[in-house]
Parts: C-alpha cells; sequence; structure tokens
C-alpha cells in the first residue's frame, strides 16, 4: 500500500482533487447532455457528498475513525444524505424512499453486530447485496432525470455501504483495496489482459456477444478510468478480495475458489447482458482472479479488469 493512502494528508488531497473533477466532470456532462443547471447541481452536489466516505475505505487511518458503534449512523449519512441533497431540485422528496434508504443502512451497519460471522451468514450478506443492486431497489428512489438513470447513486452508496461493513465489522483480510496500482500491479494486470484477448474475442463471436464497430477511444478512456476506480474495483473486492478469499479459507483449495468465485461473476453478468455473457464473464473472472492470486492485491485484477472494459467498449458493441 502506498504511503498516500496511509497518511492524513494524502487523504485531504485525494479529496480536495476528487472534488474538484467530479465537479468539472459532472458540470460538462451536464452541458454536453443538455441537462439544466437546476437539476445537475443538486445530483453534482450528491456525489460530492457520498465521495469522502467511499475514497475513506482506500485509506486505512482514515477508515478506521469510521469504526466502532457509530459505524450504522455514519452508513445512515452515506446512504441517506445525497438522496436529500438530490430533493434539493433534481428528485422529488419522498418519505417512502427515505425509509428504504435508511432500511438499507441500517440493515447493512448492524448485519455483523446481530449475526455471526458464518459461512452462510457471509454468503446471505453478498447475495443480498447483488440482489438489492441488481434488483431495481433504488429505481423507485432515485427516478430518471432527462434521460439519466439517478439509481446508480443509490447502488454506489450500497456499495460504500457494503465495503465497509466488511472491512470494519467482518474484518475481512487486507484486499489491497486502493486507488493506485503498484508497477507490478500494473505489470500483473496489464499481462493477465493479454492473456484474455486471445481467448475472449473468438468466444465472443462465436456466442454473438458482441460485434465490431468503428473504434470509440474516448469512450474506452473514460471506461477504463471509470472501472480502475470504481466499478471495476468493486467487483474485484467482491468477488476476489472477499467471496475467492472466503472459498479458499472454507475449502482449503486455491483452485476451487478461483473456479467457483469465477463461476458466480460469469452468472451475475446475465442481469447485464443476457446468457451469451455468462461465459464471457466467467473467462473475465479465471483471468481476474489469477492476476489477484499473483499480486495479492484486487489492484491488479482491477487492471485486468478495466482494461478488458475500455477494449471492449472502444472497439466492440
Amino acid at each position: 500500500m502506498s504511503a498516500m493512502a496511509k497518511s492524513p494528508g494524502g487523504f485531504r488531497a485525494a479529496l480536495l482533487i476528487g472534488w474538484i473533477l467530479l465537479s468539472a466532470s459532472g458540470f460538462v456532462y451536464a452541458r454536453v447532455k443538455g441537462i439544466p443547471g437546476w437539476a445537475a447541481l443538486p445530483v453534482v452536489a450528491a456525489l460530492l457528498v457520498e465521495y469522502p466516505f467511499y475514497l475513506a475505505a482506500g485509506f486505512p487511518e482514515a477508515r478506521e475513525r469510521l469504526a466502532g458503534r457509530l459505524l450504522p449512523a455514519w452508513l445512515l449519512v452515506a446512504v441517506v444524505l445525497p438522496y436529500l441533497v438530490c430533493c434539493l431540485g433534481a428528485v422529488p422528496f419522498a418519505w417512502l424512499s427515505l425509509v428504504r434508504l435508511a432500511a438499507i443502512a441500517i440493515g447493512w451497519g448492524l448485519w455483523y453486530v446481530v449475526l455471526p460471522p458464518t459461512p452462510v451468514v457471509d454468503l446471505a450478506f453478498l447475495a443480498l447485496t447483488g440482489a438489492v443492486s441488481l434488483g431495481g431497489y433504488f429505481d423507485t428512489v432515485y427516478p430518471v432525470v432527462f434521460h439519466e438513470h439517478l439509481a446508480t447513486l443509490g447502488r454506489i452508496a450500497l456499495f460504500v455501504s457494503a465495503i465497509l461493513v466488511l472491512m470494519l465489522d467482518r474484518r475481512v483480510p487486507e484486499t489491497g483495496f486502493g486507488f493506485l496500482p503498484r508497477a507490478q500491479e500494473w505489470r500483473i494486470g496489464a499481462l493477465h489482459f493479454l492473456y484474455f484477448l486471445p481467448v475472449a474475442l473468438p468466444l465472443a463471436i462465436l456466442l454473438k456477444a458482441a460485434h465490431f464497430i468503428h473504434p470509440r477511444p474516448l469512450v474506452g478512456a473514460l471506461n477504463f478510468v471509470g472501472f480502475l476506480l470504481v466499478i471495476g474495483l468493486c467487483e474485484e473486492f467482491f468477488f476476489r478480495g472477499v467471496l475467492q478469499r472466503w472459498i479458499e479459507a472454507w475449502t482449503g483449495s486455491s483452485s476451487m475458489a478461483l473456479l467457483l468465485a469465477s463461476l458466480a461473476f460469469g452468472l451475475v453478468h446475465y442481469f447485464y447482458r443476457g446468457w451469451p455473457w455468462v461465459p464471457l464473464a466467467a473467462v473475465l473472472g479465471w483471468f481476474c482472479g489469477r492476476a489477484r492470486n499473483r499480486a495479492g492485491s484486487i489492484r491488479a485484477s482491477a487492471v485486468t479488469h478495466a482494461l478488458v472494459v475500455a477494449a471492449f467498449r472502444t472497439f466492440l458493441a
């Protein structure tokens, strides 16, 4: 883990830089999409409110300040406050929506306070997190505004809550959750991306899961950043950092853990793109899991994951 991730100054610097970049990106995006300021400003502000909690997950010293009996209260702030900020103009306030969000924060925050850390309880926690994320739970809380699906705000808050609970209450072993891969992690992640390509491209064409399009380098670059720092990193935390390691501990077999976690990763992608993507995602999961094993950190598998998504979004559709 880098020295920056261990220092309070590093957290404050990352917080300030992130706020600036998120603000600028949000308003540029709104301008390009023709979203008026009265709708864009609350959404951007909601992202800025959520960002410190997500950032803290990658900074141990900042993260530990959230630990203890007040963790459910911190989660309540992380889940509910972005919604209240959005209600300042972007979405209408509804008491039922507030209750739905509070239930997530309280339920996740008290999960390991009430229940013992057994394999059944652990798997149920991951399964419920996935079911809430994929099941449209946040669709009624955050309506579509100017064709933008704001339910993503709810999913981000859900992932932040689950990650902090697993780190601070369940005390999962160090996964390597962080935002700056080391040189070795870049190398291992990039190599496994290259190993994946000759397997995945014929498989994608055979399954008719994708077809070649005119290259879109900007789309690919944006997807790379988004997956390396947020989407892919979160997925790698849950599947490679937590599930795969748990299965290793339960079965005593790293090969079995790699296989089962990869299959689970593939099956989850059915809800995103349908059956053709299940084997493709399972293969990706295997290469990501292998990268994690080689590097001892999910930052390497996040590099593999992000490179694959960037390549697919650049050249395929």
